[in-house]
């Protein structure tokens, strides 16, 4: 009984450090791409605006269309 429970906290152990090491990555990919994103957009301010802007007024098209139906 007590090497089926070390066991178990092995893999247990085993997976929670995978999934830390997940967390990292995802966490530097995250910074990496807001870096590109602020980049760009500090590159191209009207075009992003622009970009934004019509986003917004197509999703508040589509948001009013689902409202009539």
């Amino acid at each position: 009984m007590e090497t089926e429970t070390g066991q178990i906290r092995a893999r247990l152990q085993n997976v929670i450090d995978r999934a830390k090491e997940v967390c990292e990555r995802l966490q530097d990919q995250t910074t990496a791409a807001a870096r590109a994103t602020d980049r760009t957009i500090r590159d191209h301010p009207y075009q992003s605006i622009g970009i934004a802007f019509g986003l917004g007024v197509l999703i508040g098209v589509l948001a009013m269309r689902g409202r009539r139906d």
